[in-house]
């Protein structure tokens, strides 16, 4: 499937009065927030588990489960949700968001819940190493190898093969990497489909990372730098397609599913990693979301419950399309 976004919907006269207002008070509540490369990342880390600035405190779901498998420096944690009911289809594995700096994989417990129930598949997030303590390429070292595990596994464990990967922000970068990753040791893409989430795909930054300015709608420009910098830690080349995806060879991938919000500073890396993913053979959905501001969905709007309809629409459709294709070469 292949849509195009509505011209109109890029345009600034497209925002609801009330969208404008409600960013208005989000940048207004951040604006009293430490920096966390001021207080240090442990330090907000806890804060922002406690439910510090706009977001309430964290719900930690009693239907997950931890699940530890080996790692490349030791143990690394999938934390684990099952559908409520009927045979898991296919299983998705997740990487949150956070600039690789925050968050945490048992920190958005409802919305997998919501993609385990409503798509009926197995949901697996990566506890995957954080920097500044861990720079790269732990992070994405921890993600190949719970892909590599997923694929040797998933029959045996889960009574299914059709698998999905995707992820938010920094997660959504990390699920692009990751699918090049296996496809260079594997030679084939092994993934039915991708779902990213307002993800950065240029570590250089894109135009509208680098215009969005100081306004603090979750995700500025200079919170782009830092986690980069944190991330990075040292010279790097920006634009090696294992830092910045957006320079990769994306022939022979998975149909993927791109979601962004016009108010996001990434809006620019959804925007041309949709055409890379489109001019290399894939097929590819862009939707846009008026307004919108980076990790939009976690505030429970409108345009956050359609962006879940869509994703979970999406698994689903992969998933059939997945299914039939393997039926067809039984």
């Amino acid at each position: 499937m292949t849509t195009y976004p509505d011209p109109a919907l890029l345009h600034p006269g497209s925002i609801p009065p009330d969208i404008h207002q409600r960013n208005a008070l989000i940048a207004q509540a951040m604006a009293a927030m430490p920096e966390w490369w001021e207080i240090g990342a442990p330090a907000f880390r806890q804060q922002q588990r406690q439910g510090a600035g706009v977001f309430p405190p964290v719900v930690f779901s009693e239907r997950a489960h931890t699940r530890t498998i080996d790692g490349p420096s030791g143990p690394l944690r999938l934390r684990e949700f099952l559908p409520a009911q009927g045979q898991a289809r296919g299983v998705y594995l997740h990487m949150h968001g956070g600039g690789w700096v925050i968050g945490g994989a048992d920190m958005q417990d409802t919305m997998l819940l919501a993609l385990a129930d409503h798509a009926q598949v197995v949901v697996l997030s990566v506890h995957y190493r954080l920097a500044p303590e861990h720079p790269y390429p732990a992070a994405p070292d921890d993600c190949e190898a719970a892909a590599l595990w997923l694929l040797d596994h998933c029959s045996q464990l889960y009574g299914c093969d059709q698998l999905l990967i995707g992820g938010e922000s920094a997660g959504a970068h990390l699920s692009a990497v990751t699918l090049l990753r296996l496809r260079q040791r594997l030679g084939v893409c092994p993934f039915a489909g991708a779902n990213f989430n307002f993800g950065l795909f240029d570590m250089a930054l894109t135009p509208s990372a680098r215009a969005f300015g100081d306004e603090r709608l979750f995700l500025r420009t200079i919170d782009m730098v830092q986690f980069r910098d944190a991330f990075l830690a040292g010279d790097q080349n920006l634009r090696d397609p294992d830092i910045s995806p957006l320079y990769g060879d994306l022939q022979n991938l998975c149909p993927a599913l791109f979601t962004i919000g016009t108010r996001d500073a990434l809006l620019d890396d959804s925007l041309f990693m949709h055409a890379r993913w489109l001019a290399a053979g894939n097929a590819g959905q862009l939707d846009v979301y008026p307004g919108a501001p980076h990790v939009f969905f976690r505030l429970g709007d409108e345009h956050g419950r359609s962006s879940m309809t869509q994703q979970i629409q999406f698994i689903c459709r992969q998933l059939k399309s997945a299914a039939s294709t393997s039926g067809d070469h039984k």
